[in-house]
């Protein structure tokens, strides 16, 4: 029973600070709820049946309405309302900001027998971002990973890819990437420029960066949302080792897919929990 509904922008991911709040025929409240972390509202509270009006808002977003039709069961699935960035261009206050490693994700998804794909993460990084106050392609990017803490869900494969084979973290333990500047994509878009250090190779890389918003959290802090993704060609970072497994196939793609899903606190340093 009750009142159900996902709250997403336009890109799908989740807007967890969101509140929806559903009035009756006479514009009366009667029903107020915050989004999980997953952006996902549900009240158990049961509804009289009727139709409702549904509005959701969010810091940095649009309001958004949807009607919703309460059957007998007093239950109202008001399914996905999607929100768009208010203005457009909103962007995180400057200064110093800290990625929180335990609410991000530093991901790649290589293909494996030319078939399906394995994803894989690090679990022990760092990075900062400083947001330029009067020129936002000012802004800069500071990131450094520890190759041993990669992550594919399988230990045997996992110490291959510590090897001289792969990352060789024995001689390589740190990759970093520096950012050189911004280009405008978008309205909440950008390409960030920067070199990338990975198996002692420098090159430089592009990332498409996508900002998702800023807010408050339940620990008194302002985070900002991003999300960015690249591609790296392992040939390019001295890593040439393969497996033919039959007919050309090769047991693991030479191209990987970087996903980075990032929360950053804003200050030089994270909270003390």
């Amino acid at each position: 029973m009750g009142l159900t509904a996902r709250i997403r922008t336009r890109d799908g991911w989740a807007v967890s600070h969101a509140v929806v709040t559903v009035t009756d025929a006479t514009g009366a409240q009667v029903l107020r709820a915050e989004a999980d972390a997953e952006g996902a509202v549900r009240d158990v509270n049961p509804l009289a049946p009727g139709p409702y009006t549904v509005i959701v808002t969010a810091v940095g977003y649009a309001p958004a309405a949807a009607t919703a039709i309460v059957t007998a069961s007093g239950r109202a699935e008001v399914g996905t309302v999607t929100l768009a960035r208010q203005g457009g261009t909103e962007l995180p206050p400057p200064g110093p900001w800290t990625v929180d490693p335990a609410h991000s994700t530093v991901g790649a998804v290589a293909q494996h027998l030319g078939i399906s794909s394995v994803r894989g993460r690090f679990t022990d990084f760092a990075a900062t971002v400083e947001i330029a106050p009067d020129d936002i392609a000012k802004s800069r990017v500071e990131a450094v990973i520890r190759a041993a803490s990669i992550d594919t869900g399988n230990g045997t494969r996992d110490d291959h890819l510590r090897s001289a084979d792969f990352l060789d973290v024995a001689r390589c333990p740190e990759i970093t990437y520096s950012s050189t500047g911004l280009t405008p994509a978008g309205s909440d878009r950008w390409t960030v420029h920067g070199e990338l250090t990975l198996h002692g190779v420098v090159r430089p890389v592009d990332l498409d960066l996508a900002y998702l918003g800023t807010g408050a959290d339940p620990w008194g802090g302002t985070r900002a949302a991003f999300r960015a993704t690249t591609e790296l060609h392992r040939e390019d970072f001295a890593m040439n080792y393969n497996q033919v497994v039959q007919a050309g196939i090769a047991a693991i793609g030479t191209t990987l897919k970087v996903e980075l899903d990032i929360q950053a606190v804003q200050g030089e340093s994270l909270p003390q929990a």
